[in-house]
C-alpha cells in the first residue's frame, strides 16, 4: 500500500495496498507496469500461473519488504519499509514505516520520520474486520470484510478473495531474472489499476502495481519465511487507548 503521511486529522485514508499501503530491488527507478514483457498472455483466466501454484501451497508469509512510489514521469516520490504477515485463509498484518526519499535535498521531498518513531501506518485482516491504524493522525478505520475493497494484493495472497473471481491472471514472460504474472482486478472498485507479480524459483520476490493516479509502486520482499508459525496476536488487532475510531467492527 502506498501511504503518505501529513494530512488533515479528519480526511480517512482508503485502505488499500498498492500497496498495501506498499516498494527496489534492482537500482535506478522503479519499473512501470507498462513496462512488462510483450509476451502473448495465455486467455485470461485459464493457464495455471506461478501465482496459481504460489498461492497453492501457501499457509502463512512472513517477509520485509522495501517500497518505492513513483510519479506519472519516473521520479521517486515516497520511500517506506515495512513487514507483511498472511495467515490463510483471510488474514494478513502489513506495517509500515516511512523512509527517506532517496536523493531528496534537505527541505525538500516527503518528510520521514526517524527510525524507531511511532510514524507510519498499519493494516490488519483479522478475518472479520479490515483495521487501518494511521500512527501519524492516532486514528483508527475499520469496516467488515467483506464491505471493504476486496481487490487488494494482499487480501489476494491471504486468500480473503477467490482469486479467479476478483482477479484476471496472465503469464507475461521473463525479465530480469523474474517469471512475471500480470494481476488485473475485475470491477472498478480495485484499489489499483494492474500489477505485475515477479517470481524467482517459485518465490515471489517483487509487485509492481500501477494505481489509477498512474503512480508506479514496487514493492520487494526480503527475508521471507513461508509455512512458519504466526501467533494469533499478529494478525489481531485492538484499538490504542486513545486513538479515534472510525467505522463499527463486525462481531
Amino acid at each position: 500500500m502506498c501511504w503518505r503521511p501529513r494530512r488533515r486529522r479528519n480526511e480517512v485514508r482508503p485502505a488499500v495496498i498498492t500497496a498495501v499501503t506498499i516498494l527496489l530491488a534492482a537500482p535506478g527507478a522503479p519499473v512501470p507496469v507498462v513496462a512488462a514483457p510483450a509476451a502473448t498472455p495465455a486467455p485470461a483466466n485459464s493457464a495455471v500461473t506461478p501465482l496459481d501454484k504460489y498461492l497453492d501451497n501457501l499457509r502463512t508469509l512472513r517477509a520485509t519488504f522495501l517500497q518505492t512510489l513513483a510519479d506519472p514521469h519516473g521520479r521517486e516520490i515516497d520511500r517506506a519499509s515495512g513487514t507483511l504477515i498472511v495467515q490463510r485463509p483471510g488474514k494478513f498484518s502489513w506495517d509500515i514505516r516511512p523512509q527517506p526519499v532517496a536523493g531528496a535535498a534537505a527541505g525538500t521531498g516527503t518528510a520521514s520520520a526517524p527510525a524507531g518513531s511511532g510514524a507510519g501506518q498499519l493494516m490488519v485482516c483479522d478475518g472479520a474486520n479490515l483495521w487501518f491504524y494511521d500512527r501519524d493522525l492516532q486514528q483508527v478505520t475499520v469496516k467488515p470484510v467483506d464491505t471493504a475493497l476486496s481487490a487488494t494484493p494482499a487480501m489476494l495472497l491471504s486468500g480473503a478473495v477467490d482469486v479467479r473471481k476478483s482477479f484476471t491472471l496472465s503469464p507475461v514472460g521473463e525479465r530480469e531474472g523474474l517469471e512475471w504474472v500480470l494481476v488485473e482486478p475485475v470491477g472498478a472498485q480495485a484499489d489499483f489499476r494492474s500489477a505485475l507479480f515477479g517470481f524467482e524459483h517459485g518465490e515471489l520476490r517483487r509487485m509492481i502495481l500501477e494505481d489509477k493516479l498512474d503512480q508506479t509502486a514496487t514493492i520487494v520482499f526480503e527475508k521471507i519465511e513461508r509455512n512458519g508459525p504466526v501467533r494469533p496476536a499478529e494478525v489481531s488487532f485492538t484499538p490504542p487507548a486513545g486513538a479515534d475510531v472510525i467505522g463499527t467492527p463486525h462481531k
